[in-house]
């Protein structure tokens, strides 16, 4: 599995992550993750191999909101079918819900990768374009009806573009006994008790309620029952 190119670590965390990596290999895993945490959270960036050894002792801990939530994180930074497989399998073995993939997923994944820079060249272009035609235009010439049937087209895909990469926000349900609940209220219907590790796409959010989509029909949850994806 090929991985991008290494973050920068600041001397003492280099130090640091080294000491977590010779913990991890010789297996004293708790220690190893402690260490990774703070690297995580203090340095706000990471290695995917990292990445991958804190899901790896999180799934040995049976926290599988953790693992999932280091799998995503190593799948938005380095796109890989085999990482969702991983979690699909994961998901299967522990009857979560959320975690099912299709190939325009992982299509829309790797390009989005390129995206802001193929938009930001495509509207450079319109922007020149609407410039030529304008200067032109005070000039007396007129464009045909081909080329401007075309150009609509070109904005029209540009706006299809923006929208088409849009995978939306989720989020994985970090607590057990979690009320999904019909409205954004505690004297809403009940709808379904959820335990961790579950995948609920975001739709919204109410002060304290995220609406979220369960099992086909619209719900509500309490933000803090929900660790979000970036």
């Amino acid at each position: 599995m090929g991985f991008g190119a290494e973050p920068t670590y600041s001397q003492p965390y280099k130090f640091s992550l080294d000491r977590a990596d010779s913990l991890f290999q010789k297996q004293e895993y708790t220690d190893a993750l402690t260490i990774y945490e703070q690297i995580l959270e203090q340095e706000q960036h990471y290695s995917p191999q990292m990445l991958l050894k804190m899901a790896y002792i999180k799934e040995g801990l049976r926290d599988y909101t953790s693992a999932m939530y280091y799998l995503h994180l190593f799948y938005v930074k380095q796109p890989s079918r085999s990482v969702l497989k991983k979690m699909e399998e994961l998901a299967h073995a522990h009857r979560l819900t959320g975690y099912e993939y299709s190939d325009l997923h992982f299509f829309k994944t790797q390009f989005s990768k390129h995206y802001m820079r193929m938009l930001e060249l495509m509207l450079i272009a319109a922007v020149v374009t609407v410039t030529i035609m304008f200067l032109s235009w005070r000039k007396g010439r007129r464009f045909s009806n081909t080329f401007k049937i075309g150009f609509t087209l070109y904005l029209l895909f540009i706006l299809y573009y923006v929208n088409f990469l849009n995978l939306g926000d989720a989020g994985i349900i970090k607590n057990n006994h979690v009320a999904i609940m019909s409205a954004p209220s505690a004297g809403s219907a009940w709808l379904a008790t959820a335990s961790q590790g579950h995948k609920v796409p975001i739709r919204g959010e109410q002060d304290i309620w995220y609406e979220i989509r369960w099992k086909g029909e619209v719900a509500y949850i309490r933000k803090t029952n929900i660790l979000e994806l970036p």
